[in-house]
């Protein structure tokens, strides 16, 4: 069977995913492995750790797949976050001197419709760049950063020589200018 492409072949999926079908949760780690498991990587920075991390990300949507809701994101999105908040509990669970350095130019082709390709389908993408753009330029490249290159809050704080508190303050602030907007 040929691998799911569209948000709509995805959202499909889930749905199947929800009802128990083995084959569909499947067809729907095919799909989306290889993006899953580079975010866990470039979060992780070790190879071994991303293979757990994705491992858990598929049993917890295998016992969550009745909690997707469309309406509120795609199952990408759905997916892709969970993928982060368990690279990041890792991360945190190394302790605080333990976090990996960021690798920066890590490419894993994996030769299927990217996620940005899969937001530009729905349409999501205009509205969520033209959002962006409305925010000052320092928490639009906080946002951007933190979500789209999934770096954690300490690795960005490291990065700009600023205390973690003050790097979540801006993200927080962002992200309900954000929520303001894409809700218009």
């Amino acid at each position: 069977m040929a691998v799911a492409t569209t948000p709509e072949d995805l959202a499909q999926l889930m749905t199947r995913v929800a009802s128990g079908e083995r084959a569909a949760l499947r067809q729907l780690y095919d799909a989306t492995s290889a993006k899953l498991f580079a975010v866990c990587l470039r979060i992780l920075s070790d190879r071994e750790e991303s293979e757990d991390v994705l491992q858990e990300v598929y049993v917890t949507v295998w016992r969550r797949a009745d909690r997707f809701d469309a309406s509120r994101a795609s199952v990408m999105t759905w997916v892709s976050t969970i993928a982060r908040n368990r690279a990041i509990d890792r991360l945190r669970a190394r302790g605080p001197l333990a976090y990996a350095d960021q690798i920066e130019d890590l490419e894993i082709p994996d030769g299927s419709i990217s996620a940005e390709a899969l937001l530009v389908t729905a349409g999501e993408e205009g509205r969520l760049h033209r959002c962006l753009s409305e925010l000052d330029d320092r928490t639009e490249k906080v946002i951007r950063t933190a979500f789209f290159e999934g770096v954690t809050y300490e690795a960005l704080a490291r990065r700009l020589d600023t205390p973690l508190g003050t790097v979540k303050s801006w993200v927080r602030r962002g992200l309900a200018k954000l929520k303001g907007c894409l809700a218009q």
